[in-house]
């Protein structure tokens, strides 16, 4: 019972009553009440061991010391697929974001052009609006605005 507490738990094995009959040779049903055959129970002849065992274990459980390896990995498992979860939840929500920004921006580009064709239509179509010169040899003196 000790070894099994302190996490000396074999291999393929956890830390129950099962492992604590297989490492003791006793049967299991040994840690079992009976019941006799007018049906009034009677304790079984290790049933004050496997109590005890139960008790210590659920002891070691409330102070959060977990003597069997597979359940502290059990543990680590969920609190490491509850992280991946928030991050996940946190990646569709900014990919919902930018999605939103993206069909904005293309609704904005969309209707700037719709603004731009008809001027550029205006300044091919022979008029009395007449196109500035180009300055690009001509510094603009306080720096460029592009």
């Amino acid at each position: 019972m000790e070894r099994l507490l302190t996490g000396d738990v074999p291999a393929d094995s956890m830390c129950d009553i099962k492992t604590l009959a297989i490492q003791t040779r006793v049967p299991r049903t040994g840690f079992y009440p009976k019941k006799n055959r007018d049906g009034s129970p009677r304790p079984a002849p290790y049933q004050h061991l496997a109590e005890e065992f139960e008790r210590r274990l659920a002891q070691l459980r409330e102070t959060g010391v977990l003597p069997d390896p597979r359940v502290a990995q059990i543990e680590r498992l969920k609190q490491q697929v509850s992280g991946l979860k928030e991050r996940l939840a946190a990646s569709d929500a900014q990919i919902d974001e930018l999605t939103e920004f993206r069909g904005r921006a293309l609704s904005q580009i969309g209707a700037q052009r719709m603004e731009i064709e008809p001027l550029r239509d205006v300044l091919a179509a022979p008029s009395n609006v007449r196109a500035l010169p180009n300055s690009s040899g001509v510094s603009a003196p306080y720096g460029s605005c592009s």
